[in-house]
């Protein structure tokens, strides 16, 4: 004797109907619940795998922004170094030019004051170093930044050296004329004409011009950077939103669907009622 229920075309097109909206009903509760549309390839494949890829990039991107926002820190570093190596410079350039008017006393005072004051600026030099890159110390050191995963994608900013001995071109007339290597102890042993000390002063002045052209290179690798990690922050935000269009559910829209299915699971519900009682009227004519 067979024991499978035998229903009829009625009741069950209405049944499948009902499991249909019960289902569609589970997906909008979860969507609700998850926030999402699409929590997993089952949900929709093509949706999902292409938003977890949007994802990935902008992920990567995020991570690349944090990089050239440590690399802003760096230059910006050196830009401060190269604006006090021109302002230390300058103090120099106002030494010399009272040593050319002193007396031999006065010249020996500002030779001691020249070369301590030489001595840090180099000190200054070398202090310009951010997370162990500085780049107004030598021109071996530079910044290398990726902005994507991109080979070619690659930014680089070489370092220069503006320590006294690199950056006065005129060493070695200071060297045998006023001091060794610009320690100036010997100011006071200068004769009394000022060709030398013009000869110096004019030595440093090429040396701040060599540091501002330094100062404004940095300038405008600064900005780049700025507008560049600008432009990756935008990025970002759209490859994100690009994947959320994909996955992320419409609160609003499946609140509504929600109501509405729920409406037809009750109709469906009742036709489900209506078909099982009049098959049930037919078994009736039976008995």
């Amino acid at each position: 004797m067979s024991s499978n229920v035998i229903l009829g075309l009625a009741t069950r097109q209405n049944l499948l109907s009902l499991q249909n909206v019960n289902d569609q009903i589970s997906k909008s509760q979860n969507a609700l619940a998850t926030g999402l549309k699409v929590s997993s390839a089952v949900d929709n494949a093509v949706s999902f795998f292409q938003a977890q890829s949007l994802n990935q990039r902008a992920s990567d991107l995020t991570q690349r922004k944090g990089q050239i926002d440590q690399g802003i820190s760096s230059v910006t570093t050196a830009t401060q170094g190269v604006q006090s190596v021109v302002s230390t410079l300058e103090q120099l350039q106002g030494i010399l030019q009272s040593a050319a008017t002193e007396s031999a006393a006065q010249r020996s005072a500002a030779g001691t004051q020249f070369g301590t004051i030489a001595q840090q600026l180099n000190n200054l030099v070398n202090a310009a170093s951010y997370q162990g890159l500085n780049l107004i110390n030598s021109t071996k050191s530079a910044l290398k930044l990726q902005f994507s995963i991109t080979s070619t994608d690659t930014f680089k900013i070489s370092g220069s050296n503006l320590q006294v001995s690199v950056l006065v071109t005129a060493g070695k007339v200071l060297a045998s004329n006023l001091a060794s290597k610009l320690v100036g102890k010997k100011f006071s042993a200068v004769s009394n004409s000022t060709s030398l000390f013009t000869t110096a002063f004019n030595s440093l002045q090429n040396a701040v011009f060599k540091a501002q052209a330094t100062a404004q290179s940095l300038g405008g690798n600064v900005t780049f950077l700025q507008t560049r990690e600008s432009f990756t922050a935008q990025y970002v935000t759209t490859l994100q939103g690009g994947a959320d269009k994909l996955v992320v559910a419409d609160v609003n829209a499946e609140s509504t669907n929600l109501v509405t299915l729920q409406t037809r699971q009750q109709l469906s519900i009742q036709s489900l009622s209506i078909a099982t009682q009049s098959e049930q009227a037919v078994l009736r004519l039976f008995h």
